[in-house]
């Protein structure tokens, strides 16, 4: 189940994602996400060391700004980018922001 608490990208505003990935450990969510896959909210998995509260306020806040969904199956929590989505809305954005190497 795909959680509804992101919004149409369509009403997104550019500035309003700039503010979201302003934050670095932020950035690195997005520059890990763009792979494509779901990845699970864990902490071990951002490599960050900082509370678990404050990551869960990072996620919302990517998700509040469009930039992610979660999927909830059961209890567990994994985090996507809506990268087909940003894609079509700001073609060129996330590769800017996670270049491939």
């Amino acid at each position: 189940m795909v959680s509804a608490e992101h919004p149409d990208l369509s009403e997104v505003e550019l500035v309003d994602i700039l503010r979201a990935i302003a934050d670095p450990i932020r950035l690195r969510i997005v520059q890990v996400l763009a792979d494509g896959a779901a990845h699970f909210k864990s902490e071990d998995e951002w490599g960050c060391t900082v509370h678990k509260s404050t990551m869960s306020h990072h996620f919302k806040t990517l998700e509040q700004a469009g930039l992610t969904r979660t999927i909830t199956i059961g209890r567990q929590h994994t985090i996507q980018l809506r990268r087909e989505e940003l894609d079509a809305r700001f073609p060129g954005l996330i590769d800017a922001l996670a270049p491939r190497h």
